[in-house]
């Protein structure tokens, strides 16, 4: 057992108790946990935080979960492994609010992962005001004549099936309902799109959704039939409760032509139909029968167009109810950019204006002969810069004119389509992207759903604006008497996620913002607005560094919301660097003493003070003051006429602003959340550019000019994002080592005289890997209900390679173990190898030497990533002419480890090099050579370079949030 510094104030029955906890790198770990308290687990990267925290405590109380099911509901679940632990007493149960991307789902949103969506779609179907979304008229019910009408109004001959609907997008066996049709008189029904006899219906699966019509009459529509078919309708909607379904048939759409052709066909009709064409039933073979929806509910006066009762569904894009068609409530399709496919349009065509075409020669023949006609009509030259076109001829250019030109738009899509060459196609998807959907311009909902008003607003413009003005909107949001019962316990709801969004400092978000757009601190504090919101007591609630991304003003609201939750009867353990929160503690528990192996111990425990005043804890110290990072003697010396420009930026927020970068410093970009710092480096300074240096990228933010890029040959931009997205993926084949320990392998005796080559070795193709697992050393379960798990593949138990393969040993050791070595381990190993030595000291310079060579890219934390694409550029030749730009690098990192990357990016500008980094940590902040400070506030009131100078001169600026705090850092140097 680990030797402990046993707490005094905690009891026993007030403790969760941790016995024998060795999961990872933990050393047969022994602690008690104080309950009910906010308890901070800190410690150098690698120490085993998380391994305590996430795959001890948290799995743990999720296996608790599960056994508490019972056994028909544990059937759907895997069932969980108890961790490595001896004993876990008096644990609540769990929650896990992590760093990682848990809503990567292109349709989340803050509004959704808050649940203020659910609200809302539940407000606007209760007390919304529908009206037409092509004349804006209220909706209102068409009578029974009305319906007869349209019907009447079809080509004589036209076949019609009049429908009732009884189970519209339902699960369910629904056999009470079959039978109720039966009960009726009625003989047949449609089914899923099929017309069965209700006397022997089919067995419906019980776990899909199922559509079921009672057909009432089978008529068609000739003189004489007005009577019968007004019956019909009459008991359609009876049994529909308030809808009828008309299907008639429409071979070639012969009807929708004949009905158009008409002189007598009045507008209602000429809607009524085309709602058909738009709503006809896709199971039906040719579209040869057309659905046509009526409502005795709602439906438009003049335009004649039915709706659905409103319901919660109709307002959510990620049902077919609500969704937008075109886009399938993505609010973006995925095709050829228009600013990539031509981003200079100064170019002529035979100057390849055209990028995807300036591969070769043969890349234009057939798109010139397909234009050729177009360009002869409009009297263009092959040879004309297309800035002379009009923008009416350039759009058809682009995007054809519906008829027989294709456009150069449609041109590449075809080309895209019928592409067999792989390389072929990963050349053109460099020039697609996402593109605003032009059916709902971004809204993810049908029009219908876009009609609904409340307050004066739809839904899609409430969820455009910020949680601060969502705030004021439903602050001066008045009801009539009799909605108050309904509307006050939802906008009650509303309002209370919304004030918890402000709380955390995240105002300035708008609710309709991706999830996958948020940075690991935005989307963990977005996830705890849930939590806040939901109301639970006696939980244990794990965060991962909350205060990521968080500025130090916002600190503080930060502290205030987690201790709300605390004090409502909560345990609250976050795992943190942040001096600001370790210092608020209950308790800190500082794990150590290094990474890897050398950690997984209890270095010191108890209230904060205490722990400072343990000589032996690395964190102690750093919190008494005796250790810290120094601010530089000497910053390195400006050159005014040596700096990057970049003029008249009005991306997102920014106000027409104007930066100037110097180079060969190390610069620091500040600011509260949602000032506008990510908009002005990553949206704007990165892809401007990569596009000057000739590269492929996005769109740049508008600005006006970018000057004084000369000196920069090349751009490296250091993210949080994935470096993979499979197990796959991992450090050492992310930077390129694992190629050279092939080789390594592939020379040894054994290898060769079996003839084994490098892709023997290699576990993404056949020959060498588990076939089993296809070489990812795990199998991927799909968990009903959760989200997908992964398990050890149980034939090669996580080895990657077959048996012959791993039969092969370099100095006792196979690939696999190998891959299982931590990076520091491995140096040595391979000290011989320069190559394989050069690329693992870059690893161990940026304090990742514990990571293992072969640690699936997929349990990389966002901080963790973005070093290990560091890693990757240090270990590169270095032309003292890159520039350098990194998001947070601070992320995850201990003050030990602050202080060594600080090492490392000053190397990098000494070099020659420029290193801008977006950061909120001040201990960055201090040495930096120039800051770049916006503000004053986020989102709307943000967008303002408050301050630009050296560390010194920004402390000194009032009205600069950053300066107050750096203030007292520089204070006490």
């Amino acid at each position: 057992m680990s030797g402990i510094q046993q707490p005094t104030e905690i009891s026993a029955d007030e403790a969760i108790r941790i016995r024998g906890a060795r999961v990872h790198n933990l050393q047969n770990l022994d602690v008690d946990i104080p309950r009910n308290r906010l308890v901070v687990v800190t410690g150098p990267s690698g120490s085993g935080k998380s391994s305590l925290a996430f795959d001890t405590l948290y799995a743990e109380g999720q296996r608790q979960y599960i056994e508490s099911l019972s056994v028909y509901a544990r059937q759907f679940l895997r069932q969980l492994e108890r961790p490595d632990v001896d004993l876990i007493e008096g644990l609540q149960p769990t929650i896990s609010v992590d760093q990682r991307a848990g809503a990567t789902n292109p349709r989340s949103t803050v509004a959704t992962v808050t649940e203020i969506y659910d609200y809302l779609r539940l407000l606007f179907a209760r007390l919304g005001q529908a009206t037409c979304y092509r004349c804006g008229q209220p909706i209102r019910q068409q009578t029974l004549e009305q319906i007869l009408d349209a019907l009447m109004a079809l080509p004589e001959g036209t076949r019609v099936m009049v429908l009732a609907p009884m189970v519209r997008g339902r699960k369910g066996e629904h056999r009470d309902v079959l039978a109720a049709i039966r009960k009726a008189g009625l003989l047949r029904a449609r089914v899923d799109g099929e017309v069965i006899d209700v006397e022997t219906p089919p067995q419906l699966v019980a776990q899909r959704t199922h559509q079921i019509e009672a057909v009432v009459d089978r008529i068609v529509i000739r003189e004489g039939v007005q009577a019968r078919l007004a019956e019909s309708i009459r008991l359609a909607v009876k049994h529909g409760d308030g809808l009828v379904i008309a299907a008639y048939d429409d071979r070639s759409s012969k009807v929708a032509r004949a009905l158009r052709d008409r002189d007598s066909a009045s507008r209602s009709d000429a809607a009524t139909v085309d709602r058909a064409l738009r709503d006809r039933d896709p199971s039906r073979p040719n579209g040869a029968w057309q659905d046509c929806l009526f409502s005795t509910h709602y439906a438009c006066p003049d335009c004649k167009i039915s709706y659905e009762e409103l319901e919660p569904r109709t307002f959510s894009f990620n049902s077919p109810y609500g969704a937008c068609p075109a886009c399938e409530g993505l609010g973006v399709r995925v095709e050829f950019d228009p600013d990539l496919v031509v981003p200079d349009w100064s170019r002529s065509l035979a100057a390849g204006a055209v990028a995807p075409w300036r591969r070769s020669a043969s890349a234009m023949r057939k798109p010139r002969q397909a234009l050729k006609e177009f360009l002869a009509a409009a009297g263009i030259r092959w040879n004309t810069p297309l800035e002379k076109l009009d923008l009416k001829t350039r759009n058809v250019l682009l995007r054809g004119d519906g008829k027989r030109l294709a456009g150069v738009l449609g041109l590449l899509e075809k080309e895209y389509a019928v592409a067999a060459d792989e390389r072929t196609r990963q050349y053109l998807e460099a020039f697609r992207g996402q593109v605003l959907c032009p059916d709902c311009g971004g809204a993810r909902l049908r029009r219908e759903a876009r009609s609904v008003r409340v307050g004066g607003k739809a839904i899609h413009e409430v969820t455009a604006l910020s949680a601060a003005a969502a705030g004021e909107f439903f602050a001066g949001l008045a009801f009539a008497e009799e909605e108050m019962p309904v509307a006050a316990p939802i906008v009650a709801e509303i309002n209370s996620r919304l004030e918890f969004l402000q709380r955390l400092g995240l105002e300035y978000l708008t609710l309709d913002r991706p999830a996958d757009t948020l940075s690991g601190g935005e989307l963990q504090r977005v996830r705890l607005v849930s939590g806040l919101g939901a109301g639970l007591v006696g939980a244990c609630y794990v965060l991962d560094e909350p205060s990521i991304g968080l500025h130090s003003r916002d600190n503080q609201r930060l502290i205030d919301a987690v201790r709300h939750l605390q004090s409502r009867g909560n345990t609250v353990i976050v795992v943190e660097h942040d001096e600001t929160i370790m210092r608020q503690a209950d308790w800190l528990l500082d794990l150590g003493p290094g990474a890897g192996r050398h950690g997984g111990r209890i270095v010191a425990q108890g209230p904060p003070a205490r722990v400072a005043a343990d000589s032996a804890s690395l964190t102690g110290r750093y919190l008494s003051g005796e250790l810290k990072t120094p601010v530089p003697a000497q910053r390195r010396r400006i050159d005014a006429s040596r700096t990057i420009a970049l003029e008249g930026v009005t991306t997102n927020n920014l106000k027409n602003v104007t930066v100037r970068f110097p180079l060969s410093a190390f610069v620091c970009v500040t600011g509260v959340s949602g000032s506008g710092k990510s908009s002005l480096l990553n949206e704007t300074l990165a892809r401007a550019l990569v596009r000057r240096l000739g590269g492929v990228a996005q769109k740049p933010g508008p600005h006006e000019s970018l000057r004084g890029a000369g000196p920069i040959d090349k751009v490296v931009q250091v993210d949080q994002s994935p470096i993979g997205r499979t197990p796959r993926s991992n450090p050492a084949t992310y930077t390129g080592a694992f190629d050279e320990i092939r080789k390594v392998f592939t020379n040894t005796r054994d290898a060769r005289r079996l003839g084994y080559k490098a892709g023997r070795f290699s576990f993404n193709v056949k020959g060498g890997r588990c076939e089993a697992c296809q070489g990812q050393g795990l199998q991927k379960i799909e968990m009903n209900f959760l989200p997908d798990l992964y398990v050890t593949c149980p034939v090669c138990e996580g080895k990657r390679f077959n048996r012959q393969t791993l039969q092969i040993r370099y100095r006792d050791k196979s690939i696999a173990d190998v891959l299982d070595m931590r990076v520091d381990d491995a140096a040595a190993f391979f000290e011989n190898f320069p190559v394989i030595a050069r690329l693992l000291r870059s690893f161990q310079e940026v304090g990742l030497g514990y990571l293992t060579l072969g640690q699936p890219s997929t349990t990389l934390s966002g901080g963790e990533a973005q070093r290990v694409k560091l890693a990757a550029e240090l270990s590169r030749i270095q032309t003292g002419s890159t520039l350098y730009i990194l998001d947070e690098p601070t992320t995850g990192l201990h003050f030990d480890d602050v202080k060594r990357l600080l090492e490392v990016l000053g190397r990098l500008v000494d070099l020659g090099n420029t290193v801008i980094v977006i950061e909120h940590n001040l201990d960055v902040i201090k040495t930096a050579d120039w800051i770049v400070d916006l503000g004053p506030e986020g989102g709307e009131r943000g967008g303002y370079v408050i301050a630009a100078g050296t560390p010194e001169e920004v402390a000194a600026t009032n009205g600069s949030h950053t300066g107050r705090f750096l203030r007292g850092v520089l204070e006490r140097r």
